[in-house]
Parts: C-alpha cells; structure tokens; sequence
C-alpha cells in the first residue's frame, strides 16, 4: 500500500488539479509525480528521509507531496508565510534533507541560517532563479521516473507540526494507515465528493484540513481541486462561478467573511451542492445569515490534526446550528470525566478518540505522546462536549489552553514568553477573545516596569 496511489485508476484525461488557472490531468499528474519520484531519488532521497514542503497552495505542492510519499519518504508541510526563526525550529527538529521553497517563501528561506538546519542537503526552488544555489523543480523533472514504493501502514507519511492536544507545537506523525482510513471513514459521512465534482482549494495544504479533506479525499475520488493561494470573498466569488465550482471546503472566517459580502448575489452559490466547514467554532448566526441570504447549508464537523483528522461531519443530515456532526463509522468517541470514567448520559465529558485514523504520536517526544494517548489507544484531544439523543455531538469547552484565530492555534503562554521578553514589561497574560471574522483574536494584558512607557 501507498496514499499515493490515491491518483491511479482515474480517468487519465479528467482535470485534477487547477494552479494559477493551468490544469493538470490525472494522466499528466501520474507521469510528472513518478519523474519527480526519479528525481528525489536522484538527489539521494531515501525511504525515511524527511522532505519539506514550504510551498502554498499550488502544483508544486502536490507534486512534491506525492512523490515524496511515492518513495517512501516522509513529507513535512509547513507554513510558508512563517518566520525564518520558526523554519529553522521545525526543519532541525524534523532533521529534513530536502527543502522545496515556492515563491511565497523565498523571502523567509533566506533569512534562514543553514547553520541552524546542517541536515539539508539540497534546495529545491519551484520557479527558477528564486533561490540562489538551489535545483530547480523543472529539472527534476526530466527523468528518470521511478517506480512507486509499497509500505506498511503504519509508515510515516506526513509529519504535521500542531500545537494541537499538548501545548507547544510538536511534530504529529500520520502514517500512510492512519491518512487512508479517515479518507474511508469520510465515506460514511455522505461526504458525496465525485468525479464530476470541483472542489474549491483555498485551505492551506500545510494545515491537515487542507492536505487530507480538500486534497486528500478530491484525489481519491477522482475530483478536480482548484488551487487557491489567498482568500477574498470577491474573487472567491467570480472563480466558483466561472469554475462551476460544486463542493467549498472553509474554515470559519472564510464563511463570515460570506455572511458579511452584502454585495453579493443570492445566486452566488447555484453550483454548489456540499459546504463544510471545521478547524474552530463555526458562529451560529453566521450559518443563519448564510443560509437565509444563499440557501446554504454549511456543515460542520469536528476533527484534530492527531485524528487524520475528522472525527464528525453533519454532511448528509440535517443540519442542527451548534453541533459539529455525528461520530463517523470506523470512530470511537467516549465523553470522560477526570477520572477517565464515561460521563452519564447526557453530561458534559473531554472527548477522547479511537480508531485506525488516530496518530502513532508525536516525533520524537515520547513523554508528550503518553500524555495524550492512552495504553489502549485513545487519543485524549482535550476538548470538551455533549451528545444529544440523535447522536450529534456539541463542543461546549475547550480544557487545553488553546486560541483558535481563523483556524490556526496560537498557544497562549509561546506569546507570553515573546512579549515578556520586552525590557519593559513587568508581567504579561495573554487570553483568547471572540473576532467577528477570525473566531478568536489574541489579547495581551500587559503590566509595565516602574517608569517605563511601553509605546516608546
């Protein structure tokens, strides 16, 4: 088995992909992912070996994703709009070999200091001339292909960095098992994407939403994905209808941002049948005002980067404003008290996961591993939720001390230790509020040294 096999078997003339307005056939995707799996290989890439993506949305993304999985490497998406100091934290903590950089995060790789990441050994610029001293995508992709690789379920196919159930952000090791199962799973969630449909691709594909729901599952099912670098609700507009676009996958400040559009049409969404959202806290009146201005209904779902990562969907059923869904077939869900003993029916309890998508644990921290998964195999997310009689589960609370802002987590005490590192301030805490476009924001209160002025 591979995820990668996710592209075979399609039609070889449907449109994959969409990036920057050029198509890419299933066909023309199959033999530029095995010429690239040749050209890894080439540059000395081997079964286990880390390979990152700082890549946006975009055609070099999902080549270089499938074929490093081709091969048996490992992929590791990160953020390319995220600091060179940050890079460096996560590539030397991943120990990578190969860094693809894209245009988006040229400027943040060369304020890296290869010192700091001695592990890689070469750069690889997605258009060329970007990058001095690095090889560029197109010449590895002059052959020879190479042949998939088989592996075992339980190999690593993606590290994803989250911060996630423990805190600071860690390295979560998905294997090609875990990934595959949530794709199956996501069948019983009547999460009807098919062959015909056009999904909109503005979800990062550093985030697990993105990778394994907006990329993931389209590929699997023969789909075609239209990759979108950045969000605005106008363009957004023009290119669902221009693209006849069918299913729209959004974090929740995508759909506010919808809901607040008072320029846009009531027909605005005529070719979509499936809306989902998941990643935070989807607003209520949001929901409403969408479904009352467009005749849409948004379903939410419920999942962790740790879980592959959804857990619920209300895709396929009624919608009930407040609930993320029910527990998808092949999942496990308890609601437990402190003592790890099952709430009584009806009570609110931290929702603790099980099933063939659940994580092997986080890379290289054994002690923050046992903190969230039990001996038996549960995944303790740290959230907290109650279920109704019908089965849809509702998220009341969250016990980690976690701010979601537009679906990202910020981990409150990391930004203390920044600010607190001012000369000037004497103590800070720092707390998630309510944002009416990005679900939370993060506040800081801070109390400044005798005699100084923090503004200065």
């Amino acid at each position: 088995m591979n995820l990668a096999h996710i592209i075979d078997d399609h039609d070889p003339d449907r449109v994959a992909i969409i990036s920057r307005g050029r198509p890419t056939t299933y066909g023309a995707l199959r033999e530029q992912v095995a010429l690239l799996r040749g050209g890894l290989t080439g540059l000395g890439v081997q079964r286990g070996d880390r390979v990152v993506l700082l890549c946006g949305n975009g055609r070099a993304f999902v080549l270089g994703y499938l074929a490093t999985l081709g091969i048996g490497a490992i992929a590791v998406p990160l953020n390319p709009a995220s600091p060179a100091p940050e890079i460096e934290r996560e590539i030397s903590k991943i120990g990578a070999v190969v860094v693809v950089v894209d245009p988006a995060a040229v400027a943040a790789w060369r304020g890296v200091d290869r010192a700091a990441v001695p592990t890689v050994t070469t750069v690889v610029a997605t258009e060329p001339g970007t990058v001095e001293g690095a090889v560029d995508l197109d010449a590895l992709l002059t052959g020879p292909a190479a042949e998939l690789v088989e592996v075992e379920p339980d190999t690593v196919a993606a590290l994803m960095f989250t911060s996630g159930t423990a805190g600071s952000p860690r390295a979560a090791m998905l294997s090609h098992g875990n990934l595959l199962a949530n794709l199956e799973q996501g069948r019983s969630a009547n999460v009807q994407i098919d062959t015909d449909d056009v999904v909109y691709g503005v979800l990062p594909l550093f985030h697990i939403f993105g990778l394994n729901v907006v990329l993931g599952l389209s590929l699997a099912r023969g789909a075609c994905v239209v990759l979108v670098q950045r969000f605005d609700p106008s363009t957004a507009l023009d290119t669902i209808r221009e693209r006849g676009v069918t299913v729209v996958p959004g974090a929740p400040p995508l759909w506010l941002a919808f809901s607040h559009f008072d320029e846009a049409p009531a027909d605005s969404f005529a070719t979509v049948k499936l809306a989902l959202t998941g990643a935070a806290r989807m607003p209520e009146e949001a929901m409403k005002r969408i479904k009352e201005r467009f005749g849409l209904d948004v379903h939410e779902g419920y999942g962790l980067t740790e879980a592959s990562p959804v857990v619920t969907s209300s895709a396929g059923m009624p919608v009930k404003f407040g609930s993320v869904g029910k527990v998808l077939d092949g999942i496990e869900v308890r609601l437990v008290d402190e003592s790890g003993d099952d709430v009584v029916a009806g009570d609110a309890g931290e929702i603790w996961v099980k099933g063939p998508n659940v994580f092997l644990g986080y890379h290289d921290d054994p002690e923050q591993t046992a903190r969230v998964l039990t001996s038996d195999g549960w995944l303790r997310t740290g959230d907290i939720g109650t279920v109704d009689d019908e089965g849809y589960l509702y998220l009341v609370d969250r016990a980690k001390d976690l701010i979601i802002v537009s679906g990202f987590n910020v981990y409150p005490a990391e930004v203390e230790e920044v600010l607190g590192q001012h000369p000037g301030v004497a103590e800070v805490g720092v707390v998630g509020v309510p944002h009416p476009h990005h679900g939370e924001a993060v506040k800081a209160f801070v109390v400044a040294k005798p005699g100084t002025h923090l503004d200065e």
